[in-house]
């Protein structure tokens, strides 16, 4: 006959019950690691496909429409294994004249808008002095949680870089 005591002294089972109480929060700490190396990771080749199109840039003195594209193909190769899809990029040739002020020379964006020859634009400081040129790559890049519960609403990753010509003062475009 089981008695009170025998009852509150029973301690069979008390490892099933803990693991019950401590299950749930294990899950939710395992699946938001996962998560946020997954997004870190994503962010990462998203601004390295930003790096990659600036600097395959930046190592041509001229260009077509066709090479601008093709640089583009490798930026987003540069995502794999994740999806392309909200990958966009663009490609823009800056120019600095005698007063400094900068303007853009030729663009190129695949998902994003081509600013039109002439637009004024504010690099940060020190990054083009007076008549000189630079390169600015941009990409973004649209992360959905492969979860959806940790992380409902899609967050964007931005990344900018500007690097100068190396074999030219300036890399033009023929046909952009």
């Amino acid at each position: 006959m089981l008695t009170r005591r025998t009852f509150v002294s029973d301690v069979r089972g008390v490892a099933a019950v803990e693991f019950a109480l401590l299950l749930p929060i294990l899950m939710l700490l395992y699946f938001g690691v996962v998560e946020l190396t997954q997004g870190a990771m994503t962010q990462q080749r998203a601004a390295h496909a930003a790096s990659t199109i600036g600097d395959l840039t930046a190592q041509s003195s001229s260009l077509t429409k066709a090479q601008v594209g093709d640089i583009f193909t490798v930026g987003t190769t540069t995502m794999y294994p994740y999806p392309t899809a909200t990958l966009k990029m663009r490609i823009t040739s800056l120019a600095a004249n005698s007063a400094g002020t900068v303007k853009v020379v030729w663009s190129q964006g695949q998902g994003l808008t081509a600013y039109a020859p002439g637009t004024t634009m504010t690099p940060p400081t020190n990054v083009i002095a007076a008549n000189e040129s630079a390169v600015m790559s941009e990409s973004s890049y649209t992360y959905t949680s492969i979860f959806g519960e940790l992380m409902p609403t899609p967050v964007t990753f931005k990344s900018t870089y500007y690097l100068h010509p190396r074999l030219s003062t300036q890399v033009t475009c023929a046909d952009c």
